[in-house]
């Protein structure tokens, strides 16, 4: 088994997670405004990624370059995979390739912790990726735990490149914005992804 064959309902059941669903779940965050490489990159390839109309094309032609957006604006204290292997768990199914991971280590050459994002990319529908998303998820709070990081939240989104849907982990509560984000315009995908890689997440005290 691995993170491609996790249902939403399966995930949730395998790993005792409850649903909260809702709306945002972020704060008010500051416009941030893309490089004029990044403008240029995607409109250029929204059109092309749209007509091919595949996940690879999607996830090459969009996703990962706003995903190196956000890498540079954090001045490469952040590192971004894709298509890496991530296997934490084997006989949880949690294994498998997964499309992004966002390290909130610089280390470029393999995956270090803390793991704060996960992106699944698709071609359409939204819905058919969540659950491999939620798998992925639980295997970063896992990966983290394992390396001593104390991450409170881990993040992940499903996104067609053109329209993101964010999650979020927490211990066991797993919580779903129903707001689909759309692309372009960029800045409010931005917002958010910088906002979370810029963040430990750490479970707040009293």
């Amino acid at each position: 088994m691995s993170y491609r064959e996790f249902t939403w309902s399966k995930a949730k059941q395998d790993f005792g997670l409850q649903t909260i669903e809702g709306d945002r779940f972020f704060p008010v965050l500051p416009e941030v405004q893309p490089s004029s490489l990044l403008q240029e990159i995607l409109k250029r390839n929204i059109p092309w990624a749209i007509a091919v109309g595949n996940e690879k094309a999607r996830s090459e032609a969009i996703i990962n370059p706003i995903l190196l957006e956000v890498k540079q604006i954090l001045e490469k204290k952040i590192s971004v995979f894709s298509g890496e292997e991530f296997n934490v768990d084997t006989a949880a199914g949690l294994n498998g390739t997964c499309d992004f991971l966002v390290s909130q280590s610089p280390e470029q050459i393999a995956v270090e912790a803390p793991v704060l994002v996960v992106v699944e990319a698709k071609k359409e529908d939204l819905k058919r990726g969540m659950g491999q998303c939620l798998a992925e998820m639980v295997a970063a709070q896992r990966f983290n735990q394992a390396n001593q990081q104390v991450i409170y939240t881990i993040y992940g989104s499903v996104s067609t490149g053109t329209a993101w849907r964010f999650l979020k982990l927490e211990d066991s509560i797993v919580t779903v914005d129903l707001t689909d984000y759309p692309v372009p315009p960029v800045e409010q995908i931005l917002s958010i992804l910088v906002w979370i890689a810029s963040n430990k997440s750490e479970k707040e005290t009293d």
